[in-house]
């Protein structure tokens, strides 16, 4: 009977034990499951990592295109030659089917290595999207490529009415080799920043400088109000040759720092209609290219400030005298070191315009008069003098007005020489998309 007591006594013992342990055990099971909930951790996905929290990822898709551009899944991430599309890559929960983008998850891609952070909710899949990694393609070098030939003009005495897609001209400067359109191309075409430009010539620096011709809502036009950002007269008064200036000081041929001055009416306007579409391109668009006002004078006249004085400026024997023009500007106070400018007069002499002559067959005619920034000369009109700078005329002639008076304005602009393209041949169906 003592021995029957004892061992209830011994076996009660041991059941208590046995409760204690497995408390204590189910305590420190317990605590480290909360801590692994609590901890961020890394996990391998194929060759790369994903930060996350244990009881959030559910899943990874991998997807990786074709060169048809069409996706297949995968099993592995590509280590190279690829890129992430980041427009349709996403992290997301399922409801009722759907995935729910998650905005606040963020996926990187480096070095054939996958981060995907701030995953914060259970039941997260992140679907991976894969591109063909693409050499880049640099607006000049497309095209210098596309051109089938490249010729020199020996003449600037007859316009350029011919179709002339595919030919590209080139003429060397004391900076080095010019690249230009003349004629009539139908491949110099550029769609940049929400806008439309005709490539005008790839600069001695290799920069590309454009020329307006459509927005967004006109399209890529050739003729019409809409080649243009608004008119303007060029400056408020005419009665004074210094009016001629882009910018210009009281009583002076030129400022006398360059960029100084005051700056004329269109430049004011130019400068406005930039800060409010282009500045967020900066980047993009040189300055040193920059745009000749050449107030040098023609041969046998001197320059004056008095209402008696009748004089030219340097273009006119270029083009009216040798028909010569140039692209060279022979004076640095002439030289604006800026992001926007216009067109000038010699510019478009070598694309086949010719002063006082008609011609509505080469891209620069729109059938609206507009201006450059070629000082033309200055008359002796009384009871004052009157300042008149180069237009293209609504013909396409190159012809000349007085400074006051209101026309178009097409405003041109300098890309850098590595800007690149991500689609487009030139023509006005498929311009080069500039991004």
């Amino acid at each position: 009977m003592e021995f029957e007591v004892l061992k209830r006594s011994h076996a009660k013992r041991n059941i208590i034990i046995g409760v204690i342990v497995v408390f204590i055990i189910s305590a420190i099971i317990l605590n480290f499951t909360s801590a692994k909930y609590r901890v961020a951790d890394s996990v391998p996905i194929i060759n790369s990592e994903i930060n996350y929290k244990v009881p959030d990822l559910n899943m990874v898709s991998l997807y990786v295109a074709n060169e048809d551009g069409t996706y297949i899944e995968e099993d592995v991430i590509p280590s190279s030659g690829y890129t992430l599309n980041t427009e349709q890559s996403y992290c997301g929960q399922s409801n009722n089917g759907d995935i729910v983008k998650d905005d606040t998850v963020s996926i990187v891609y480096e070095n054939g290595s996958i981060s995907v952070n701030n995953i914060t909710k259970k039941r997260t899949k992140c679907y991976l999207y894969f591109d063909v990694e693409k050499t880049p393609l640099f607006l000049k070098d497309s095209i210098l490529d596309n051109a089938t030939s490249q010729l020199i003009r020996s003449s600037f005495a007859s316009t350029i009415t011919n179709t002339t897609t595919g030919t590209i001209y080139y003429a060397d400067t004391s900076k080095g080799r010019t690249y230009y359109f003349a004629g009539n191309p139908t491949d110099n075409w550029v769609q940049f920043a929400g806008f439309y430009w005709r490539i005008i010539r790839i600069n001695e620096d290799e920069s590309i400088r454009l020329i307006y011709s459509g927005n967004s809502e006109s399209g890529p036009v050739e003729t019409g109000e809409a080649t243009q950002i608004g008119t303007s007269a060029f400056n408020s008064n005419d009665n004074y040759s210094y009016y001629v200036g882009y910018t210009y000081t009281t009583n002076r041929q030129r400022p006398t720092i360059q960029n100084g001055g005051t700056p004329s009416t269109i430049k004011e306007l130019l400068d406005k209609w930039y800060n409010d579409n282009l500045k967020d391109y900066d980047n993009m668009i040189m300055e040193e290219s920059g745009f000749c006002n050449d107030r040098n004078m023609a041969d046998g006249y001197t320059w004056s400030t008095t209402s008696s004085s009748k004089f030219y400026y340097a273009a006119t024997d270029r083009l009216e005298n040798n028909k010569r023009p140039t692209f060279e500007c022979n004076n640095n106070l002439d030289l604006y070191s800026i992001k926007t400018g216009l067109l000038t007069a010699d510019e478009a002499a070598y694309a086949g315009g010719l002063l006082y002559t008609s011609n509505i067959h080469y891209y620069l005619y729109s059938n609206q008069k507009y201006w450059t920034m070629s000082p033309h000369y200055n008359t002796s009109t009384t009871p004052s003098s009157r300042a008149r700078v180069f237009v293209i005329g609504s013909d396409g002639n190159i012809g000349s007005n007085d400074v006051n008076l209101t026309y178009g304005v097409r405003p041109v602009i300098n890309l850098r020489s590595d800007a690149t393209i991500s689609e487009g041949n030139g023509t006005i169906n498929s311009p080069y998309i500039v991004y």
